[in-house]
């Protein structure tokens, strides 16, 4: 799933892996760039608790992502990426078996009932070739806008292009479909919510 809503080209950034001492900026990051994204939005229906519910959703799988060393981010975390590495899970097999509890108590049955079939439906899309999985991207909405988000996907695509490997990532937000061209990214599918959403799913090949 992908929020960055960045256009403008510039000069290669300073990539790091994650670490535990980012996860705090990286939920912060995740939470104001997906905050009115046309599919995570509204999943947290409630405006006034999205935020804190939003955060500690992100917070879940940005802190399972770190048992693997592919989170990158940049210098100030800008902005941040998850990748999931071929054969990996974005949650452990016990927190997997934690998650739907997890949802009941932090937003409600209703509300925790259409992320679970969000969660479904991805997981039903998601191809059996071997692949780099783009789990999130986004960029801090105080810098919206400057080109963070896409220069670090070039960045993590050269990294992953150096081993060959597929991509695959699910575009939540149909402005940021040509962004995901325009690096290579191929439409797969389509995935359609509850609510009438569409997220396009795409592939890129390994180079």
């Amino acid at each position: 799933m992908t929020a960055d809503g960045d256009h403008v080209a510039g000069p290669v950034v300073a990539v790091r892996p994650a670490s535990l001492d980012d996860v705090d900026r990286i939920v912060d990051t995740m939470t104001t760039a997906f905050f009115n994204d046309p599919l995570w939005g509204p999943a947290f229906p409630d405006v006034e608790l999205r935020a804190g519910q939003a955060s500690a959703f992100w917070r879940l799988l940005v802190t399972s992502s770190l048992r693997y060393p592919h989170t990158l981010v940049t210098e100030n975390v800008e902005s941040a990426a998850v990748w999931i590495p071929p054969g990996g899970t974005e949650l452990s097999e016990a927190e997997l078996d934690r998650f739907e509890d997890f949802l009941v108590s932090l937003c409600g049955r209703s509300v925790a009932d259409g992320i679970l079939t969000i969660a479904d439906q991805f997981e039903a899309a998601r191809p059996s070739e071997p692949h780099f999985y783009l789990s999130l991207l986004g960029t801090h909405a105080a810098h919206r806008g400057s080109g963070w988000g896409m220069r670090l996907l070039r960045e993590n695509l050269a990294r992953v292009d150096a081993l060959g490997v597929p991509v695959y990532l699910e575009s939540c937000n149909p402005a940021n479909d040509e962004r995901y061209h325009s690096v290579g990214f191929i439409d797969r599918d389509q995935i359609i919510s509850a609510s009438g959403q569409v997220t396009t799913t795409m592939w890129r090949p390994g180079r």
